[in-house]
């Protein structure tokens, strides 16, 4: 295996020294880790390799899929129609996608799907596997979808349907194809190699993603997974639904489209610099993102307790998830941190206090259903040093 490339600041040596022990594992094969502490990157680092084969290095500027640390720019992306006035936290979602109002869901509102609390977390109709790749199929889908529950009345997380949940809206009110409203909107002005919908140009960067083997997670892991088994469930149907959400991960159909719940492709380096930005209330160095006011309603807590698709307790604010109640849930850091995990290990946050932006990826999935323990513990080494130059 490589040995760790990059920078990091002498302070946080011992981070390093933690990632590149991670490294040793048998079954690691790449990552990649950066953090910025105010308007300073204080390690920026890669390691490992991209390919199956073990062959092909991890370079500098390697892609890979991020999972669910896409939702929170597709959120963001959501909000600033907001705070252009095109649509209220609080409109129902049937006002911009008249079709949505089916199944009783014309009250159902943008803050609603925001914070998963929309009953939307599935299509219970069993969809033939080309449907998730084609856009109007998934939304048309979720259109005419009976809510799970009644909205608001609960939550449960929407690991795949908020793509349209928050992507139809945003398509209409911008005009513009999600993914191309968050390349131009959030990665361009930020610097981020970062795409949702990854052009043909790059896909030789993307990193394989592969699983680790003989892992079996926490508690709710355990319990998420056995529920997986039951195939007319909420748990089965939202991760599985169409089947090729389970398959598709290399294949070039999936890093492709515009799935802004799961698919986003990008590296360490520019999840950190988007909760850089975050961290600082979404604006930073003439930047701008967000109207502060949006981003601290962004961290209000909106859902939390026992989670109906996760089976596992969950705090969620808008388009964000907050430091969990129970240990290895959270974020590492301080109470106010709050971000977004990726399936298998990804994950990117802030710490607003700290004014830390933090953003780790890897392309050997683990089957932790929020917290990876390699990330958790990176951001609490992080963390650690943090505490001790203060």
């Amino acid at each position: 295996m490589t040995q760790v490339q990059g920078y990091f600041d002498p302070r946080f040596e011992i981070v390093r020294e933690l990632f590149a022990a991670q490294q040793q594992d048998e079954q690691a094969r790449g990552s990649a880790l950066c953090v910025t502490v105010g308007g300073e990157t204080v390690l920026d680092l890669w390691q490992g390799v991209m390919d199956k084969d073990n062959q092909q290095v991890w370079e500098q500027d390697t892609l890979v899929n991020v999972f669910s640390c896409t939702k929170p720019l597709g959120a963001v992306a959501l909000l600033q129609q907001v705070e252009a006035g095109k649509a209220g936290l609080d409109s129902p979602l049937a006002e911009i996608w008249p079709e949505f109002a089916q199944a009783g869901k014309a009250s159902l509102t943008v803050r609603h799907a925001l914070s998963h609390r929309s009953g939307m977390s599935a299509i219970s109709e069993t969809l033939p596997p080309e449907a998730l790749f084609d856009w109007q199929t998934m939304a048309n889908a979720l259109a005419a979808q009976d809510p799970w529950w009644k909205p608001n009345e609960a939550h449960g997380y929407a690991p795949v349907t908020y793509a349209w949940l928050l992507g139809e809206p945003l398509r209409r009110l911008s005009g513009e194809r999600p993914g191309a409203y968050i390349h131009e909107h959030l990665c361009t002005p930020l610097g981020m190699d970062f795409f949702v919908g990854v052009p043909d140009a790059e896909l030789p960067r993307v990193a394989h993603v592969s699983r680790l083997r003989n892992q079996y997670g926490d508690q709710y892991a355990r319990a998420l997974f056995a529920s997986m088994g039951q195939p007319d469930g909420l748990s089965f149907k939202a991760f599985g639904n169409p089947s090729s959400m389970m398959v598709s991960t290399n294949k070039r159909e999936w890093q492709q489209a515009e799935i802004l719940s799961a698919n986003g492709t990008g590296n360490a380096r520019s999840l950190a610099r988007f909760w850089q930005v975050m961290a600082h209330g979404g604006s930073l160095g003439g930047v701008k993102l967000l109207d502060a006011e949006l981003v601290r309603e962004m961290q209000k807590e909106h859902s939390q307790g026992m989670d109906r698709t996760l089976l596992a307790p969950t705090r969620f604010g808008l388009g964000v998830m907050l430091e969990q109640e129970y240990e290895g849930g959270g974020f590492g850091m301080g109470p106010q941190a709050y971000g977004h995990p990726g399936a298998g290990g990804s994950l990117g946050f802030c710490d607003p206090d700290a004014q830390v932006g933090f953003g780790y990826v890897t392309n050997t999935m683990g089957p932790y259903v929020l917290m990876d323990p390699r990330a958790l513990e990176l951001s609490r080494a992080v963390h650690a040093v943090l505490r001790s130059v203060d």
